[in-house]
């Protein structure tokens, strides 16, 4: 029968290329490492890692999924051991939770402050869908905040916000100046400091393609301050979610212009309104510290607009 130490050892091989490295994780030495092996291929009937001196090792196909249930049995032995013994009325265990890049600044510090459960112990981790989504999967994360665009359909999905695209400009901008919604027509010839992040970029290049639209892009940046700070510098306009507790000025402390963003619907056309969701695995049931912070964050964008 494998043992939890059994579990363990299998459940950090995949961290690493070589057996003296995962040993030194795992506080032994690297025979003990190599032995420890043997005896869990022995008991799996099989072979699970292929080890080779001075090439490190390589997991078998069996090994890798031995090394996910490994990972998933893992967390799910630590979260029984969190929350019972649980007194009533008290959350008690860890929380880690994710948060979409661009979003992050917004959303992380107003979620932390004022979450009222002192033996919840909350960790963070910043991304993509690209890294979020996989975390979930693995156990790694608890929980996510991202964009509802393009989410796989093994995650549910629990609203925190509405929010609808909008542009972002100089404030000395022509177009800053009308009293009116802007529409993608009237930026269509302007330069587009492009978000260059998925599925954000391409939900931008699918606004533009379904109108017949080509937007002249004069840079693609990863991160949204860069968007902020080339705009405020006069450089281009940028394109955006409409977020809570917003500064209107770049990180220089420049003066941003946000205006409305008017997107008529088209069949078969992604919308310009979307909205912040908290996903979770589907085959997951929500601990009750991870639903609480679900909760209040938002709860606390509600009170951040």
């Amino acid at each position: 029968m494998y043992s939890m130490r059994h579990l363990e050892i299998m459940a950090e091989l995949p961290e690493h290329r070589t057996l003296g490295s995962a040993a030194d994780e795992l506080h032994i030495s690297e025979s003990a490492l190599s032995q420890a092996i043997s005896t869990i291929e022995k008991l799996a009937g099989e072979t699970l890692c292929l080890r080779r001196k001075a090439h490190g090792f390589t997991l078998t196909a069996s090994g890798a999924h031995f090394s996910a249930m490994a990972r998933k049995i893992i967390a799910e032995v630590t979260e029984l051991a969190a929350t019972f013994p649980q007194r009533e009325g008290v959350l008690r265990g860890p929380v880690r939770f994710g948060c979409f890049a661009s979003l992050s600044p917004h959303l992380i510090p107003a979620t932390m402050q004022g979450f009222e459960h002192p033996q919840v112990q909350l960790t963070v981790q910043v991304g993509t869908n690209e890294t979020l989504v996989p975390a979930l999967r693995s156990a790694e994360l608890d929980v996510a905040f991202v964009y509802d665009l393009g989410l796989p359909p093994d995650m549910d999905k629990q609203p925190i916000y509405q929010t609808a695209m909008q542009a972002v400009l100089h404030p000395e901008h022509p177009l800053a100046q009308l009293q009116r919604p802007l529409q993608l027509e009237d930026l269509m010839h302007e330069p587009l400091v492009m978000y260059e992040s998925d599925p954000s970029t391409n939900y931008v290049r699918q606004l533009f393609a379904a109108r017949g639209l080509n937007p002249r892009i004069i840079a693609e940046v990863p991160q949204m301050i860069l968007v902020s700070a080339m705009v405020g510098r006069g450089l281009g306009y940028g394109l955006m979610m409409r977020r809570p507790n917003n500064a209107e000025m770049s990180l220089e402390g420049r003066p941003l212009a946000f205006r409305e963003l008017q997107v008529p619907a088209l069949p078969g056309a992604p919308a310009a309104h979307s909205s912040v969701v908290a996903i979770t695995p589907r085959s997951v049931k929500i601990p009750a510290r991870v639903q609480a912070l679900i909760d209040h964050c938002r709860a606390a964008m509600e009170d951040s607009w």
